[in-house]
């Protein structure tokens, strides 16, 4: 007595199709799965043979093989029960033969035979169409992340039972569809930090909106409650909307990682991801044992990840970053396999000036030693620095903007100048595989659509000889000047735009030359 089923199962952020087949022999009663299968998978034979008989099903007494195949590839997870439970169902012909033919089946069992969900489900339903399936059996929470590809035929479930009467004709079950634009629409109007409730702060703003424009990196110094953080949970709500590739690509990142609100099937408002500065090195670009998941930085792929408090985090931690914001993308190598995971973030940091956050301020005194702020200071690397676009300098709120009753401008206001930037920025890039953006742009992309002219050659010349920049520095203050030209709706740099972006570039002198 024979069976086959597909199944899948994840591996980094994309998955494979895994083939279960079943074997019942007259023999000693025992249940084997063979083919790799990580401790989830295995506690299988526990769960299964519960899930069956609390279905009011037959479970035989005979000797149970399954085997998972491709046998030489690692399987994790738990949503295999459900097949495996179908797999032995159908070598007993208890379920008609080519019921299952050209179907996916994902799911996990309770003992009672209900159906839990799992992770990584929309990474398995294009992958099922990749390799042309056309239907997909899974668990109902997990049915309106797998309708999201179109072309799938999806059928959701609630219990073992429920699947065993589907297939036998007894039970109808439609299939689940989603309205992807409706979701865009519903989630953008949830999002509700606005830039109108920062009071003052203008320079800083204007360096938000310059950020977002571009997606470059951006570094904030100043004095404790100057607003810092509350600028920078504002970002989102200034950048462009996620396309529907870029929020596939997201969900996948996020439903692999398990971190998908069960009431949401697609992730349509960019990441803002914040961690504290505890997290490991490993937490921060991904790692694990026996998985690897992504990590912080894959998290905020397409987003924003913001260090609150920069040097606060441990050195190693940050230098992990160097790599990933050159590549934009992490590759994870342990000794029996190799992940790669996208990391296409804006690095959004904020810092004090020195351990008592007064270093520079008018107002207050600063009652730290000149070794002590340059030991605060030197946790952060040369390099790491380099690879940041903006420093800017967040000053003390006065009181007169404090109690001004006049709001800022709107962020609605903003990010229609941003996108105005970022479509001039996809036609200028429309032929160039992998640019969406200025700041993606390498040197020969940088040769061609930042041209200078006479006056702003000889400012940023100016600039290189007496604040002494990188080959990285000189290559991102032009980046930075082509996005200002983007705001203003210029097709040259001119010397204004080369201005501000060393400005930009300049603050950092201040405090790690001093």
């Amino acid at each position: 007595m024979y069976s086959q089923i597909k199944s899948a199962s994840v591996f980094g952020i994309n998955a494979f199709i895994v083939e279960i087949e079943t074997h019942l022999d007259n023999a000693v009663p025992s249940f084997n799965i063979v083919g790799l299968p990580d401790s989830a998978i295995k506690e299988s034979r526990e769960r299964v043979p519960a899930a069956i008989k609390n279905s009011n099903l037959e479970f035989p007494s005979k000797r149970i093989t399954v085997n998972l195949a491709p046998a030489d590839v690692r399987k994790e997870g738990s949503a295999f029960d459900l097949p495996i439970a179908l797999g032995i169902l159908s070598a007993l012909e208890m379920i008609p033969e080519g019921a299952l033919a050209d179907t996916v089946v994902l799911g996990e069992l309770s003992l009672e035979g209900k159906l839990r969900p799992i992770h990584g489900v929309l990474s398995i339903a294009l992958e099922s169409i990749k390799n042309g399936i056309s239907k997909i059996i899974l668990p109902e929470a997990n049915a309106d992340e797998a309708a999201l590809v179109r072309t799938l035929k999806v059928i959701p479930v609630n219990s073992l039972f429920q699947v065993f009467q589907y297939l036998n004709g007894q039970e109808t079950i439609e299939p689940k569809t989603v309205d992807v634009e409706a979701l865009f629409d519903q989630n953008m109007k949830n999002y509700h930090l606005n830039l109108a409730d920062v009071k003052g702060q203008e320079n800083v703003k204007r360096a938000l909106e310059v950020s977002a424009a571009g997606g470059h990196n951006m570094l904030m110094i100043g004095p404790p409650g100057s607003g810092k953080t509350m600028l920078a949970k504002r970002i989102p709500g200034i950048l462009p909307p996620l396309s529907l590739e870029e929020s596939l690509e997201t969900t996948k990142i996020h439903s692999v990682s398990g971190l998908l609100p069960s009431n949401e099937a697609l992730v349509t408002i960019r990441p803002f991801r914040s961690p504290h500065h505890t997290i490991s090195d490993a937490a921060l670009v991904g790692g694990g044992m026996n998985m690897i998941r992504p990590g912080e930085i894959s998290l905020a792929h397409h987003g924003v990840l913001f260090l609150d408090e920069l040097p606060e985090f441990a050195r190693n931690v940050l230098e992990v970053l160097r790599q990933p914001l050159e590549d934009k993308r992490i590759c994870i190598s342990r000794t029996k396999m190799t992940i790669e995971y996208p990391a296409n973030f804006m690095l959004v940091c904020s810092m004090n000036p020195c351990p008592c956050g007064n270093y520079g301020n008018p107002s207050k005194p600063c009652t730290c030693t000149p070794a002590l702020i340059q030991r605060y200071l030197s946790k952060i690397s040369g390099p790491l620095l380099d690879r940041i676009d903006l420093h800017v300098e967040v000053p003390s709120v006065k009181y007169q903007d404090l109690s001004s009753q006049r709001t800022g401008e709107p962020s609605e206001i903003v990010r229609e100048r941003v996108l105005k930037a970022r479509k001039l920025q996809a036609e200028r890039f429309s032929k160039s595989p992998g640019i969406f953006k200025n700041a993606d742009m390498g040197s020969k992309d940088i040769r061609k659509f930042c041209t200078l002219d006479t006056a702003s050659q000889e400012i940023l010349k100016m600039a290189m000889t007496k604040l002494n920049f990188s080959a990285r520095g000189y290559d991102r203050i032009q980046k930075v000047a082509r996005t200002i030209a983007d705001l203003s709706c210029n097709e040259n740099i001119k010397a204004e735009h080369i201005s501000e972006a060393i400005q930009y570039r300049s603050l950092d002198r201040q405090y790690w030359n001093s």
